[in-house]
């Protein structure tokens, strides 16, 4: 990749990835709440960021998330759902990012390959949940896949070299996942950052529209 977005920049997993960009020559533009107001949950900061920019760029990357929506932590039981909750979950893990590629579709190059990923995990996967609990959350993670898989199919049309695609990273030791990782084992931003950029140079246009891990294998829907 020779030009990079990465929204989300500020936070473990997108530093690291930006970082690892820039280390290897690709100009990079990082791009977060706290440093541009980027907010995924307000469409006009993002039409507004995003519009500021110039095209080409190979590689939009959306690696931002939320497990504790506005003070919810993830749900135990179904009596701890709320509607607030879901909300809160849905508009920074499924919303956002959708607004995202709307706003970047001009960004994406028609003539060359490009990749648009957003983080996505494991546990949206409905094939892959056997342990229930951490509804909402899950919810919005299967609705960013679903999202997502819909707008690869259209943008093969329009951008026939671009791969648009869902990426897990595993349990990466952020704040986001300090309180909650339990017994999982888990990987430095840096470690999930080059085992994604590996995935994502691999990436070829017919896999557009995929959910991945941090190994480049299918997860299920």
């Amino acid at each position: 990749m020779e030009t990079a977005v990465i929204i989300g920049a500020s936070g473990g997993i997108g530093g690291a990835l930006a970082d690892a960009l820039a280390a290897r020559g690709t100009c990079v533009t990082r791009l977060s709440r706290r440093a541009d107001g980027l907010d995924l949950t307000d469409e006009a900061s993002i039409e507004r960021v995003l519009g500021k920019l110039t095209a080409p760029q190979e590689l939009v990357l959306v690696a931002t998330g939320v497990l504790a929506a506005d003070g919810h932590r993830p749900e135990k039981s179904i009596r701890q759902v709320t509607a607030g909750a879901l909300a809160a979950q849905f508009a920074v893990n499924a919303i956002g990012p959708m607004l995202v590629l709307k706003h970047a579709l001009h960004l994406l190059p028609r003539d060359r390959p490009s990749v648009f990923a957003a983080l996505s995990a494991r546990v949206g996967s409905i094939g892959d949940n056997r342990l229930g609990g951490w509804h909402s959350y899950r919810a919005s993670k299967a609705a960013l896949n679903q999202l997502i898989h819909g707008a690869a199919i259209e943008l093969a049309r329009s951008h026939p070299r671009a791969c648009v695609t869902c990426l897990h990273p595993g349990t990466v030791e952020t704040e986001l996942t300090r309180r909650f990782a339990g017994g999982h084992p888990t990987v430095t931003p840096k470690q999930a950052a080059q085992a994604l950029l590996r995935v994502i140079d691999g990436l070829p246009p017919e896999d557009t529209g995929g959910f991945l891990d941090w190994a480049g294998e299918p997860i299920p829907w």
